[in-house]
């Protein structure tokens, strides 16, 4: 299917609802999103330093959206009389009326009449490119996201550069809009859909952009991988000949990616060695080799996250690093230390059972597709005690049971996910717990388990690794990794 044929490949303007800082003031502004994760509190704090008169209209209700109300209204820098409340609903005519709606990316255009009323929409996104002068890494995919760009972050940071990090990663670059500059890079992270919001405004052309691996996902959103993928190639649409864009060598994805981008390209892989790139080698070393070098450098060896994934994620924030000259022997040193991300293979707690034998704890809990819960699984030199399942997004859960047999056991919550993965397992006899229905129940099981576990190895993960989304039992990936956190501390 072409882009024109995509239902959700809506372009926008080029022209600008603000021109500059000062044509704020005075302004209708309609904030469609409040939620609860920043990005629209975010906005709103932004828009009314700068004097806008601010609808906020969102579905979800006061009382579900009370800690971020609760948050603007004890602000005593925000000017309260200029906000106004929509809750539980939208009003066609504070779209129709708004000199400009700034739009949340999980809100599709497509058939939404409220945004086919708007004069003008934008996002936080769009405002921030508009305004920055910074150079910027961009970074989106299907999974590693979120680790690749905390790494680039860390690494500018104990480099010597003045770096700031937002996006997907649930923080709002216009948190630090004022403090950027020519000299202060800017890492974001990018969904597909804050890209789909980007389409036809001119405003992304990032210095590096960097796609991590592609695999599906967000199927029931997109219905089809091409209309996922158009999206994704929005990061590198506008770049030219001074711009890097990074591309995997070991899939058809990558392939396609690189034959399109106008930037120069580079490409990274899990085996294979690159002139103008990086790989890991079969000792899991990483190495690099960027344009006018004759050799290849290596830049990652000893890390503080496990798993081979994890290393492929850190390795492409090496090789960012690098274009933006670093030498290689501060890189390996400064990403040795890099302590991963939360809710990302994140290593919490421990606990010991009476038979001596150690737990270590994890929370993946943003691994959302089944692709990551197999490379939470494959991350140990031992068998993971598992604890997977939710809500499905129209995925294939057949990779996720091919692999199944890598875990020591698993441990399921329930969800339309969990039901689609239970008759794969079947079929390949793999040790399980009947789906929970929520934390405590999962923790009612778990434990006795655990407590009477015997093992030759002295030392076994448990990892929570859904491999589905969150939907239902938990506000978001990020909520339902702090609950199964608190559980497991509360438990053992």
């Amino acid at each position: 299917m072409s882009e024109t044929e995509n239902p959700f490949a809506h372009s926008y303007s080029e022209k600008r609802a603000f021109e500059t800082l000062e044509d704020i003031k005075g302004k209708k502004v309609t904030v469609m999103g409040l939620g609860l994760n920043g990005g629209g509190e975010a906005v709103v704090r932004f828009l009314s330093k700068y004097g806008a008169e601010i609808t906020i209209t969102d579905m979800k209700s006061e009382e579900q959206l009370a800690p971020t109300i609760k948050s603007l209204s004890e602000d005593k820098s925000i000017d309260s009389s200029k906000i106004r409340y929509v809750l539980g609903r939208h009003e066609l005519s504070d779209f129709e009326n708004a000199d400009v709606v700034i739009k949340n990316p999980g809100v599709k255009y497509a058939g939404n009449k409220y945004l086919a009323a708007a004069k003008a929409i934008e996002t936080d996104l769009s405002i921030f490119l508009h305004f920055t002068k910074a150079p910027i890494i961009a970074v989106t995919g299907s999974k590693g996201k979120s680790s690749t760009v905390s790494a680039i972050h860390y690494g500018l940071s104990n480099l010597g550069f003045t770096s700031f990090l937002g996006g997907n990663i649930t923080v709002s670059p216009l948190t630090f809009l004022e403090q950027t500059n020519e000299n202060t890079p800017v890492v974001l992270e990018l969904s597909s859909w804050q890209l789909s919001d980007l389409r036809g405004r001119k405003l992304l052309k990032p210095k590096v952009a960097v796609i991590t691996k592609i695999v599906p996902d967000h199927q029931n959103w997109y219905g089809n991988m091409e209309n996922y993928v158009a999206d994704k190639k929005l990061i590198y649409a506008d770049q030219d000949e001074n711009d890097f864009s990074i591309f995997t060598c070991d899939d058809k994805w990558g392939d396609l990616f690189a034959s399109e981008s106008k930037g120069f390209v580079l490409r990274y892989s899990d085996h294979k060695p690159s002139k103008n790139g990086c790989w890991l080698n079969e000792k899991s070393e990483g190495w690099l080799q960027i344009p006018g070098e004759e050799k290849s450098e290596l830049v990652l060896d000893k890390l503080a996250v496990p798993g081979r994934h994890m290393r492929e994620n850190i390795l492409n924030a090496a090789l960012v690093l690098r274009l933006f000259g670093c030498k290689a022997e501060d890189i390996k040193v400064a990403l040795e230390k890099f302590p991963g991300v939360p809710h990302r293979l994140e290593f919490f707690h421990e606990w010991k059972n009476q038979n001596g034998i150690t737990f270590k704890f994890f929370n993946d809990s943003a691994a959302t597709v089944p692709e990551a819960a197999v490379a939470a699984m494959e991350s140990f030199g031992v068998k993971p005690v598992m604890v997977c399942g939710g809500t499905d997004k129209e995925l294939d859960f057949h990779c996720f049971a091919e692999k199944a047999n890598l875990a020591r056991k698993l441990f399921l919550l329930s969800g339309t996910g969990t039901d689609k993965l239970l008759p794969l397992i079947d079929q390949k006899g793999v040790a399980y717990e009947k789906p929970n229905k929520n934390l405590d129940e999962l923790f009612s099981n778990l434990k006795p388990y655990l407590e009477v576990l015997e093992s030759e190895d002295k030392e076994i993960p448990v990892v929570f690794s859904p491999g589905a989304t969150s939907f239902g039992m938990f506000n978001n990936e990020f909520d339902r990794g702090n609950k199964y956190k608190a559980g497991v501390k509360a438990v053992f």
